[in-house]
């Protein structure tokens, strides 16, 4: 009789049952997952915490209203057309170069306003522009 020995065999790990167990979970999760989609974007205007605005001589304030109308250091710009603006800032300038404009918009106002008041201001020759903002108590700054 002869004894042979046998070498033991090593253990292995068997993977089919895993990846059927994972591909399982992986079609039930795309079966159960639901996609939203945003229709509208939500956005945040500007705040600041500052001082009060102080009035300075070489200031001018431009205010947007929600409608599009135009008013320069508080006085109603008769139209809406850019080169009216334009005129009315050159008057407001009256040839100071350190003039600085500040850019008073309603939140509600048309971009396009806010555009045509920058453009109207590149045709006057004033090249320092700011916005106005308003703090989180809402009142103007």
């Amino acid at each position: 009789m002869r004894f042979s020995r046998r070498m033991p065999e090593e253990p292995e790990i068997n993977l089919i049952p895993f990846i059927d167990v994972l591909l399982v979970v992986l079609i039930f999760l795309m079966l159960s997952t639901t996609f939203s989609r945003f229709t509208e974007l939500q956005i945040n205007l500007p705040a600041a915490n500052s001082d009060r605005l102080r009035e300075r001589p070489g200031e001018i304030i431009v205010s947007v209203s929600a409608d599009g109308r135009y008013a320069v250091n508080r006085r109603m710009v008769e139209g809406r057309s850019v080169d009216l603006l334009a005129s009315e800032l050159r008057n407001a300038a009256a040839g100071r170069e350190d003039t600085v404009i500040i850019i008073s918009a309603d939140a509600t106002a048309a971009h396009q306003s806010v555009v045509n008041v920058l453009d109207a201001a590149r045709r006057a020759g004033l090249q320092r522009l700011t916005f106005a903002t308003q703090s989180s108590g809402n009142a103007a700054r």
